[in-house]
C-alpha cells in the first residue's frame, strides 16, 4: 500500500472555497463563474492524483488533468481580457502599437496612445519562420551532404567556411541586406504589385528583407549543429542498413535521420531563438515603422528592433515610452524562454543513447 501524502490544511481549503464563494458572487460574468467552478475541480482532482495518490496517478490521469487545466486557464484569460478593456486585453489581443503621443505630461496616457503589441510580435513571427523556411531545408541538405556523401577533404573547406559564416557581425549582414537584397527583393514585389498580387508598391525596407537575411544568418547554425548530430550516430548503424540491402538515400533518410533526430530539431529550435533574437539584422532590413500588415513588401518593426530604437534615442526615464520597452523586453523574455524550454522537452523526447 503506497504512502499517502498529507492533505491541505483545513484552514487553506476553508480559504480558498471562501474565496471562491466572493468571487462568485462578486463577478457578473456567466463565462467567469463557470471557469472559477473548472479551476476548483481541477483543483480537487489535482488533490486526489498528485497529493493523495501520487504513486497510483497514470499518464492518462496526469494528460487529462493538464488539458482541463490548461483549458480553464486559457477560458479565464480569454474572458477577462475578451473586450480588450484592459491593460492586458489591450496588450496582448491588438495590433496598434502608439506607444507615444502629444501629451500635457509625458508620463501619463492620452487618448491616442496604443499598446497592442501584436504588430511588433507578428512582424517578429514572419521574420523568424520566412528565416526559417528558408534556413532549414538549406542547413539540414547541408549537414546530410558533408555527413554522408562529401569527401573528407571537401569537409575539412566547407565546415570551417560555415562556422566563419556564422561568426560576421549581424551589423554587416544588416547592412548587406539593405545594399543587396533589399533591391532584389522590390523588383520582386513591383512585378507582383504589377500582377495585382500586394495591394501596395514594395518598399527596401520589409519582413521578406529580413527573413532573408536572417535565414542566411542562421544557416550555418543548422548546418552545423545537424552535422555534428549525424556524425555521432554509430557507423554500424550505417553498415548495418547498408547490408541488409538499404540504399545510401534509404539509410540516409530511414536510419541516420532517424537517429540523429534530436540534435536536428534541437538546432532549428536554437535557430529559431536566434531569429527571433536577432536585433542589427533586421532593424537595417526591415525598417522602423511600428505597423502590421498582411503585405510583407511594406516596412514594418521587430519587437527587437523597437527596443533598440527606443534605447538609442532621446528617452526620459520614467515616461510612458520608456516603460513601454520593458513590457517588451520582458514578453521577448518569455517568448525565448518557452522556446528554450521546448528544445529541452525535444531533447529529452527524441533523445537516442547508443
Amino acid at each position: 500500500m503506497p504512502e499517502k501524502a498529507m492533505p491541505p490544511p483545513k484552514s487553506a481549503r476553508y480559504a480558498i472555497a471562501v474565496a471562491v464563494l466572493l468571487a462568485w458572487l462578486l463577478i457578473d460574468s456567466f463565462v467567469l463563474r463557470l471557469v472559477l467552478l473548472v479551476v476548483l475541480f481541477m483543483w480537487r482532482r489535482a488533490a486526489n492524483v498528485f497529493v493523495l495518490l501520487p504513486n497510483n496517478a497514470n499518464k492518462s490521469d496526469r494528460a487529462v488533468l493538464y488539458a482541463l487545466i490548461g483549458g480553464a486557464v486559457t477560458v479565464l484569460f480569454f474572458s477577462a481580457t475578451k473586450d480588450y478593456g484592459g491593460a492586458f486585453g489591450e496588450f496582448f489581443f491588438t495590433t496598434q502599437w502608439t506607444p507615444t503621443g502629444a501629451c500635457a505630461d509625458r508620463r501619463a496616457l492620452c487618448e491616442n496612445m496604443a499598446f497592442g503589441v501584436n504588430s511588433l510580435l507578428l512582424t517578429t513571427i514572419q521574420v523568424a519562420f520566412g528565416a526559417l523556411f528558408l534556413a532549414v531545408p538549406l542547413g539540414v541538405g547541408c549537414a546530410i551532404y558533408l555527413s554522408e556523401y562529401a569527401s573528407p577533404r571537401l569537409v575539412s573547406v566547407v565546415k570551417p567556411t560555415l562556422e566563419l559564416l556564422a561568426g560576421i557581425p549581424s551589423v554587416v549582414y544588416g547592412f548587406f541586406a539593405f545594399i543587396y537584397i533589399g533591391p532584389l527583393v522590390v523588383q520582386f514585389g513591383e512585378y507582383a504589385f504589377a500582377q495585382g498580387w500586394i495591394d501596395a508598391p514594395p518598399n527596401v525596407l520589409n519582413p521578406i528583407n529580413g527573413a532573408i537575411v536572417v535565414g542566411v544568418m542562421i544557416l550555418p547554425l543548422v548546418a552545423s549543429m545537424s552535422e555534428d548530430a549525424l556524425r555521432a550516430v554509430p557507423n554500424e548503424l550505417r553498415e548495418g542498413s547498408l547490408a541488409l540491402g538499404a540504399t545510401r538515400i534509404e539509410t540516409t533518410f530511414r536510419v541516420m535521420i532517424q537517429a540523429s533526430l534530436s540534435g536536428i530539431l534541437a538546432s532549428i529550435i536554437l535557430a529559431l531563438s536566434r531569429a527571433v533574437g536577432e536585433t542589427m539584422a533586421v532593424t537595417l532590413a526591415v525598417g522602423t515603422v511600428a505597423v502590421y500588415t498582411s503585405n510583407m513588401f511594406l516596412p514594418a518593426q521587430t519587437m527587437t528592433a523597437y527596443i533598440a530604437q527606443r534605447v538609442g534615442g532621446d528617452l526620459p526615464f520614467g515616461e510612458i515610452g520608456y516603460m513601454t520597452i520593458f513590457a517588451v523586453g520582458l514578453y521577448l523574455f518569455v517568448i525565448t524562454l518557452c522556446l528554450n524550454l521546448l528544445g529541452n522537452k525535444v531533447l529529452s523526447a527524441y533523445r537516442e543513447a547508443y
